[in-house]
């Protein structure tokens, strides 16, 4: 073992003593000192750290790597010297395997500390930060009659961390939300026996009574596209009415306050062909660089994307986080094995294409620093910059801007749960990991998390600030990818309505109501095109026998509120362009009644794979236009 560990330490011997004499501050400055003398770090560079100290809720050492003044291993070296710890290789010696069972990695993580090996009756403890000495030694000290601390690199402790316990972080990502709101249970192939009942019921009583049923349909549609037309006139209104913000690069934040450690998750699957412009719009991000804490989340098997990463140099800012294989595999199971080895306590999703406004995240932290205590997250805006790709590019913007910039703010006005975004939408990491985190197996996870956050009293609120990303242009995709949305919205609202009554008292009227309205009635929109076709064509002379017998005032009535709902949609849609500044696209509003049908398409399929294919993720490719730009 030679010189590894300095000495053996009692426990409360003697680091615990050292922290009660001298002050974090005294042992800030001694640590510069010796970084210092060392001939590590310049004075002026010391006096530049300790000035972002003060504005910055980070130790002095990772403040310094961030700013590439010094090394992990300089820093390594002054922290042994300051302690007179010893330092350990855990990439050539390992913590011990027996040592390791049983404990609690999500504890390990926090503290940055193992149990590493026994020497004699001596219990050795690899930690990353004496000032967690104590804890550590509490927590893993196990009854140990003496305990020893030995230093050693955090990456290297998390690495040993996720080796040892893999199978527990695995199996616990998938699992992480509570089974009374996780739509795991929907397992199809154990019920579809009752499915095939079910759905031959419905055919008998369709065929039996074709215009009872029909007519019961054409009410239900009545009702919700009523509500929705609702909503959209409260959004045009709240719109109008919403309070001038300053634009987020002119904010500040308040004096008294630091600044918090935030962590973004990034999760990357076969992502190569934007891997490289997603760390130019990281690095480019107004905050400082020793606060954020970036983790890009890969599958294990992931061997194309990881070698894209490989070719950079990452910064000390960025670590790469490895998912292992199972039988699942979605971006809120990754997120959730990835979460417990943040650190900030704002948690913060991107996507691999995304390209936030640098100034985006001081923005963010500025809201939730002056938000009530119940505000759990912040929703920015998403935006597309290759709006000019062709004309379903061009219609997707305005589809975003209508529900961004104008139906959210509806949706906040009426203190309805906000449906998340993927993308662009910041936590408080207490609240988020309170509530269970993400449902592995919901693949519109977003949606569901602020129907969650809701339901345990907590709000999210929206912020002007854009993030860039890219527009589905092709049918087929765009036609996978609003299936698999589609699909989520189905099954997250089966999944919270299995208990009607407990979710009409956690969400109250208003928020059981508007949950209908934007989940079932967004189903509800595109599955009753097909019927509204039909009746329009009897409108303009197709003489259809069936409509014959049919009660004509439910017709007109269905066929005008239809036509009402059209002309707000597209009132909504104008108001949506022009607040995105992009005057151009009011044009192409007229085409939106032939975009929609798309969105029928992608209904019919979303409904027919909750039943049979419920879990599966359609990827969206990202990165085509950078590709054709190549050819």
């Amino acid at each position: 073992m030679g010189a590894i560990v300095a000495r053996v330490l009692p426990f409360r011997k003697p680091v615990v003593e050292r922290a009660a004499t001298i002050s974090p501050a005294q042992q800030r400055e001694l640590l510069g000192d010796i970084l210092v003398e060392t001939g590590a770090l310049g004075a002026e560079q010391l006096a530049q750290a300790l000035e972002q100290q003060r504005e910055q809720d980070q130790r002095l050492g990772r403040i310094l790597i961030a700013n590439r003044a010094i090394t992990a291993d300089d820093l390594s070296g002054a922290l042994s010297r300051q302690t007179g710890l010893g330092r350990i290789d855990l990439s050539r010696t390992p913590p011990d395997g027996d040592l390791m069972q049983g404990v609690d990695p999500y504890l390990c993580l926090a503290l940055e500390a193992v149990p590493w090996r026994h020497i004699g009756g001596t219990r050795v403890i690899a930690i990353s930060n004496p000032e967690t000495a104590a804890q550590a030694m509490r927590a893993l000290g196990g009854g140990a009659d003496r305990i020893a601390l030995a230093l050693a690199d955090p990456g290297e402790i998390r690495r040993a961390i996720t080796e040892a316990c893999r199978g527990k972080l695995r199996d616990d990502a998938s699992a992480r939300c509570p089974k009374r709101f996780s739509c795991r249970g929907w397992q199809v192939g154990s019920r579809r026996g009752r499915f095939f009942a079910a759905g031959a019921a419905a055919l008998a009583v369709g065929l039996a009574a074709p215009l009872l049923v029909l007519q019961l349909v054409m009410a239900w549609i009545l009702i919700v596209n009523a509500m929705t037309m609702g909503l959209r006139l409260v959004a045009i209104f709240a719109r109008f009415r919403a309070k001038p913000r300053l634009p987020p690069s002119t904010t500040r934040l308040s004096d008294y306050k630091k600044l918090p450690r935030v962590s973004i998750l990034v999760p990357l699957l076969r992502e190569e062909a934007v891997a490289s412009r997603l760390l130019t719009a990281l690095a480019a991000m107004d905050y400082p660089a020793a606060l954020l804490d970036i983790k890009l989340v890969l599958e294990e098997d992931d061997a194309i994307t990881r070698a894209a990463i490989d070719r950079a140099d990452l910064p000390s800012t960025i670590e790469v986080i490895a998912v292992p294989a199972d039988g699942l595999k979605t971006k809120p199971r990754a997120m959730n094995y990835a979460l417990p080895f943040c650190v900030g306590e704002i948690v913060g999703v991107y996507d691999a294409e995304d390209r936030p406004d640098p100034a985006q995240i001081r923005a963010v932290v500025e809201h939730l620093m002056n938000a009530p205590p119940d505000v759990a997250c912040v929703q920015g805006y998403l935006d597309f910059y290759n709006t000019d790709r062709n004309w379903l590019s061009r219609c997707f913007t305005i589809e975003y801007a209508i529900w961004f910039r104008v139906i959210l703010h509806g949706v906040q006005r009426l203190r309805i749960p906000i449906p998340l975004g993927g993308t662009t939408v910041f936590f408080r990491r207490r609240m988020l990991e309170e509530i269970g985190a993400w449902d592995a197996h919901n693949v519109t996870e977003d949606a569901d998390l602020g129907m969650r956050l809701a339901r345990f009293g907590y709000r999210c609120e929206m912020i002007q600030t854009t993030t860039w990303e890219e527009a589905n242009f092709r049918v087929l995709p765009w036609i996978n990818q609003r299936s698999r949305w589609l699909k989520g919205y189905a099954i997250t609202w089966a999944s919270h309505m299995r208990d009607p009554v407990t979710l009409w008292r956690d969400l109250g009227p208003r928020g059981f109501w508007g949950f209908q309205v934007l989940f079932l009635g967004a189903i509800t929109s595109y599955l009753a095109l097909p019927l509204f076709w039909a009746i329009w064509l009897t409108s303009v002379g197709f003489d259809l026998e069936f409509w014959r017998s049919f009660p004509q005032p439910l017709m007109w009535a269905f066929f005008t509120s239809m036509a009402l709902g059209q002309v707000v949609m597209l009132t909504t849609a104008v108001i949506a362009a022009l607040d995105s500044g992009r005057r151009g696209l009011v044009a192409w509003v007229l085409l939106l009644p032939f975009y929609w049908p798309l969105g029928a398409v992608a209904a019919y399929r979303a409904i027919a794979e909750a039943f049979y294919a419920p879990f599966y993720w359609h990827k969206t490719e990202h990165g085509i236009d950078a590709r054709s730009d190549q050819l």
